[in-house]
């Protein structure tokens, strides 16, 4: 079991389809707070701090603090500054937030609690809630209030528990794309991912239809079919695994265009080879090579005549069930994507260490005879297409930046043309 954490800590710094911090602090205050598995608990601190914290004293901490506030009762929200993440928490006789800070390895340097911090709310003017089979996407809509173009883009996040904004420590690029857009008169709406308002629905018979796919259809059959929207233009954006999705999202939303933002034309379990030799490569304490064969071996395995749909997930790549993955072994993305009869813009950074340039090389050669087809290279831009130097990294993601001007100048150009 351990060993399996440690795969899934190591897997979100490459394509965050693991856990997500928020995931990972849930998980830590269940295993204190309420399972009472301190050893567990204890497994989720830095070194550092785990060396001055022996099991038996967190345990007699943890003992004093709900002899003090009553048993754990619920956790209200969750908030974040960068690498500090606030677990607004009922307890029986009083309310606190749980700030956890996370490392750069996601494991745990504080954990206190302090007084609740009010953080600002999603304005109600532009709230917008979407009925999508049996749940309510929580999303933002951001109308132009003058010179309307008519034109309304959806977003589609990549893989992991996003929230609308796409957040990422300090960074939110569907937050700065929007409100780019929006001062270029272009509608948007953007939502929180299932995974994120309800991850209670996903289990081990879900696949990327019920995490991606049918929310994203959803969404945009939502305006089509809507009279206050008649006579737009829908745009489907789709990032990482949104892009990755976008041929399966496009055979049934229909919609006037498609963004893909780094989306990857080979098959997932190839990449995740290639992004743990990468990390590997940077910091082989961090990543050793017995990770890297761990996943390799789970790789040839999935690829090989064993796998099946009682597979379990331990011994697949990112924890993830065989239903997941048997539905992205049928699937072809490049195949798929020749049946778009829309215009498509291809996006993609040069120093993006997850989905590169190849996949850009690929999606360009499948549909070299679409003279609809935009493709475009950045080479400074990471995943985020936000620009940065030097050798790409998982540190990229901790600083704070924002999406790149001159891929919003050609993204507005594209969806205006």
């Amino acid at each position: 079991m351990k060993k399996l954490l440690t795969l899934f800590l190591a897997v979100y710094s490459l394509l965050l389809f693991s856990q997500d911090r928020k995931e990972i602090g849930n998980s830590l205050i269940k295993a204190l707070l309420v399972d009472k598995n301190i050893e567990k608990a204890h497994s989720y601190f830095d070194p550092s701090i785990a060396g001055q914290i022996p099991v038996e004293q967190l345990k007699a901490i943890t003992e004093q603090l709900q002899g003090q506030l009553g048993g754990l009762k619920n956790i209200l929200e969750v908030n974040n500054e960068g690498s500090i993440y606030y677990y607004y928490t009922e307890f029986e006789k009083t309310k606190l937030d749980v700030q956890l800070t996370f490392g750069e390895n996601n494991k745990m340097l504080g954990f206190f609690l302090v007084p609740h911090k009010t953080f600002e709310k999603p304005d109600e003017k532009t709230t917008l809630k979407i009925k999508s089979d049996a749940i309510e996407l929580n999303g933002t809509l951001l109308v132009p209030p003058s010179n309307d173009k008519k034109k309304l883009v959806i977003f589609v996040h990549g893989s992991g528990a996003h929230d609308r904004d796409e957040t990422i420590g300090e960074n939110k690029p569907f937050k700065d794309i929007a409100e780019y857009l929006l001062n270029n008169g272009i509608a948007s709406y953007r939502y929180d991912k299932r995974t994120y308002s309800y991850p209670e629905t996903f289990n081990e018979k879900s696949t990327v239809e019920e995490e991606t796919i049918n929310d994203a259809v959803n969404a945009a059959l939502y305006f089509k079919n809507n009279a206050d929207y008649k006579g737009y233009q829908i745009i489907i954006l789709g990032h990482s695994q949104g892009a990755y999705m976008m041929p399966e999202i496009a055979k049934k939303a229909q919609v006037s265009k498609y963004v893909f933002m780094a989306g990857n034309a080979r098959p997932l379990q190839n990449l995740i080879v290639e992004q743990y030799e990468y990390l590997h490569t940077l910091d082989s304490a961090k990543v050793p090579a017995e990770a890297v064969q761990e996943v390799k071996n789970q790789v040839a395995y999935l690829n090989s005549s064993n796998f099946n749909l009682n597979s379990p997930a331990k011994e697949l790549p990112l924890g993830q069930s065989a239903a997941y993955w048997q539905y992205l072994k049928n699937y072809n993305q490049l195949n798929e994507v020749k049946k778009i009869k829309a215009p498509m813009f291809f996006a993609q950074g040069g120093r993006d260490y997850q989905v590169t340039e190849k996949d850009l090389n690929l999606w360009k050669n499948e549909l070299k005879n679409d003279k609809t087809a935009v493709f475009k290279f950045y080479p400074v831009l990471s995943h985020l297409f936000i620009a940065g130097s030097g050798k790409p990294s998982p540190k990229d993601y901790e600083t704070k930046g924002k999406v790149d001007e001159q891929f919003l100048k050609d993204l507005t150009q594209f969806i205006l043309q």
